[in-house]
Order: structure tokens, then sequence, then C-alpha cells
């Protein structure tokens, strides 16, 4: 897919200089946006994405230094080439002091212009690869191949890093597919039994007994069939980490027996006399609502408050989509490379749909159709025909917008603009792609019609 030109902002309180200025760009391939003011510019860089600042030095009603120190502060990754006409070595240096990327003097050498910006977008690029790398290594070394890098997700992140190094239980709740085991993985990885053995135990898995017998262990003879001694997870797990998966299921009696080894640290094995000294680091987690498991009389509330020491809510995959892409580009990438596959990518189409998509089976749902995909697709970049039918029947499936006729035309438009905004994108580029118009002219509409 063709990239899209970078977006410049031009700054200046003369109309002459901003018309030429963009005339130039845009000849250059840019999308130019201008502001008359330091004050309009902070406005618009508060509305949308632009990569490169122009801006003169001095203006009225704000200088250029305090539009460059505002964008420090608010959007660093912004570059700014300031322009004077005083030839101020001194304000020069001040200003690349202060982070611009360069200045010019006027009038502007067009050739060194375009120079600069050409060296200022490379510094972008080099600077989101060096993120992005610094994100993935992040999340595979430090956090189990936890992905994402949204709010909700970060701030598991934090809680991750401030618990791991504690003995301190924890209790992770979230839906199925949300990554539990994964966290409770990335704790240990990152605590002081990092060395220990990490052990599972999925207590929805198994009948009452078994659950009890694996559990716990049992001596020879304990019942029929005990023909030798078993040690149970518990035992196991000494010197590491016991990871409870499900513990909602639990029956009654087993959530008694596990509550007395977390008070004492204790325990016997089915049939056995013999008190078991454990030192156990108890990582539980569930799916279910425990507080209404409580009022219902199906789980302990001593046992809730001895599990819940530290709470981890994982949230679904619909709570944090800006996480989608991040994701998806992760799965395609791995499942390329397991099954010796040339890399793919996916449509921007494509990515609407599985945005648009609720994810009822959260991560593991969204792993297993990009697995799929890397399977059966046949196309270096995958479209909405390689999708499921559950996320994207064909190439053509688009979200319809309906128009009301017999109304003024204004109130059609605005109609349309709002239909495109609610059914099909939130992203104002698309937008403006999906109605033929530009971004400008979406921008005055959305003022016009009162639809921020």
């Amino acid at each position: 897919m063709p990239k899209a030109p970078a977006k410049i902002l031009i700054v200046d309180d003369e109309i002459n200089i901003r018309e030429a200025l963009a005339t130039i760009l845009e000849a250059e391939g840019y999308q130019v946006h201008a502001a008359g003011s330091a004050e309009e510019a902070m406005s618009k860089l508060g509305e949308d994405f632009y990569q490169v600042v122009i801006s003169d030095m001095r203006m009225v009603g704000g200088s250029g230094m305090d539009l460059l120190r505002w964008i420090r502060a608010n959007c660093p990754e912004i570059e700014m080439i300031l322009l004077t006409a005083y030839g101020s070595v001194e304000g020069a240096v001040e200003a690349m002091k202060l982070g611009a990327y360069d200045y010019l003097s006027k009038p502007v050498d067009r050739r060194r212009l375009s120079l600069l910006i050409g060296k200022a977008l490379e510094k972008q690029r080099l600077a989101e690869e060096n993120r992005s790398l610094r994100r993935r290594l992040s999340v595979k070394e430090e956090f189990s191949n936890i992905i994402g890098n949204s709010s909700r997700i970060r701030q598991v992140f934090k809680i991750i890093s401030e618990v791991a190094p504690t003995d301190a239980t924890v209790l992770i709740t979230g839906e199925s597919g949300t990554g539990k085991e994964l966290v409770a993985r990335a704790i240990h990885s990152r605590s002081n039994r990092r060395d220990g053995a990490f052990v599972t135990l999925n207590c929805g898995a198994l009948p009452d007994t078994l659950l009890e017998s694996e559990l716990f262990g049992y001596e020879k003879g304990a019942f029929t069939g005990a023909a030798t001694m078993k040690m149970g997870r518990i035992e196991m797990a000494s010197g590491g980490t016991l990871f409870l998966d499900e513990v909602g299921d639990m029956t009654p009696k087993t959530q008694v027996d596990l509550l007395r080894v977390l008070q004492d640290r204790e325990l016997r094995r089915l049939g056995g006399a013999s008190v078991i000294k454990v030192d156990v680091r108890f990582i539980a987690a569930t799916n279910k609502d425990l507080a209404g498991e409580i009022a219902g009389k199906r789980f302990r509330e001593d046992l809730y408050y001895r599990l819940n020491v530290v709470p981890i809510a994982l949230p679904a995959l619909r709570e944090r989509k800006e996480d989608i892409p991040i994701l998806v580009n992760a799965f395609l990438e791995e499942f390329s490379r397991l099954y010796k596959k040339e890399p793919k990518k996916i449509s921007d189409r494509a990515l609407d749909l599985m945005l648009q998509h609720p994810w009822q089976g959260n991560v593991r749902e969204l792993r297993n159709v990009a697995e799929r995909m890397v399977l059966l697709s046949h196309n270096e970049t995958l479209d909405p025909r390689d999708l499921p039918a559950s996320i994207g029947h064909s190439q053509d499936s688009r979200p319809e917008v309906s128009i009301p006729l017999n109304q003024p035309l204004e109130d059609m438009e605005k109609a349309v603009i709002s239909g495109v905004f609610s059914r099909i994108t939130r992203n104002r580029r698309k937008a403006a792609d999906i109605l033929g118009i530009s971004l400008r002219t979406l921008h005055y509409k959305i003022h016009k019609f009162h639809l921020d």
C-alpha cells in the first residue's frame, strides 16, 4: 500500500509566507496545513498529528519559542524547524537547546528547507523503529509475551513489576483468553523464585477427587489404585510458584483444605499422617465473579481474602482495541516464521473489520485467527477475504450508511458524516478518504455540524 504523505504544519502570522511555503511543500508531495498564530497551532496539534512543524520565530500573540516549549512538553515526537528574519545566532542556539531540529533564515532557501524536512522525517523514522524494537523486547523479555501498549495493559505491566519481587499472593481475574497464565508466568520469571519450579493446576479441568490428589498428593494405599506415593502440586512447587487456574471451580472441601495451607504453609498428603512444610508462592486466577460466587455460597469468603492480596484485573480485548494492530502484527510475524512462510501484512480494511469484532475469545481467539490466515492465505497482504466468515465475508463487505431523504441537504450531509464515524471508522483520515473530501474539509464539517 502507498505510504501516506508526511503531514507538515506551517505557522506564521504573515499569510503570504504561509501560502508560499505551502505551495513549495505540497509540490513535493507533503500534506500541508497552516496556522496564523502559536495559539491556533496548539489547537491544531491537539486535534491532529503532524510530523514536522515549521514556525516563524517572532509572531504576534505568542512566539515560535513559546510554541517550541509547548511542543516539547505535549508532543515531543514532533520535529520543529524555526524561521527567523533576523539571523539571530543567540535565538537559534537557544532553540536548539530547547529541542528544535534546526532553523532557517528568511528568505527561505527552498533546497535547504527540503533537505531539513527530509532529515527530520528520517530522524523520526529511526526513533520510531527504536521505540518499536524496545517495546517488542520489553514485551518478549520482561513480560513473557504479554503484548500491548494500551493504558490498561501498561497498568498490568506496572503491577507485575511491583508485585513480582515480593512473595505476595496474587489473584488474576479476567475473561477466558485474556492471558491470565502469561501474567502468572511473568510474575514468577521476575521474582526471586525464578530458579524454582513454576507449577500449574487447572482446578476446573479435574473431577473433585482427582483435584484433591493432584493438589495435595497421596500416600501409598491411600485409596484403591494408589500403588505408590505421589507428591502433590503444592509440594512440587515448594521453593517456587504454584499457579491455580480457574480457582473458582474448586469444591467447598478443597477450598477448606487450600485455606489451611495458605494459613499454615503446611499440608498432609491424602492418607498421610505427617505434616509437610511448604514454601510456596500462590497465584490464582478465575474468569468467574467471585463476589457473586461468595453471595451464592459457592466460594468461601475467607479463602477469597487470602487469595486476593494483590488483585490484577485483565481487560477484555474489546476494552483495549488499540492493542489489536500490535497483536495482529506480532502473531502474523510469529506464525509466518513458524510455518516458514513469507512475512504477511494486514490491509487497512481487514484491520478495520478486526477492530469492529467483539472478540469474545479475547487474545486467544485473535491468535487463532492470525494462525489460520497465515496457514491458508497465499497473499502477501491479507484482506477481508482472508478473515473467517464471522469477522468479514468478502473484500467488498462494508458497513452501510443510510441517507435520510426529504430533508435539507445540510442535514443529509451531517447524517452521512456521522454515519461514517459511527459505523465505519473513527479515524479522520480514513473517513475523509471514504467521503471523497480532504481532511481539512472534513475538519471544517466536523466543526460546522458540532460533531466533535
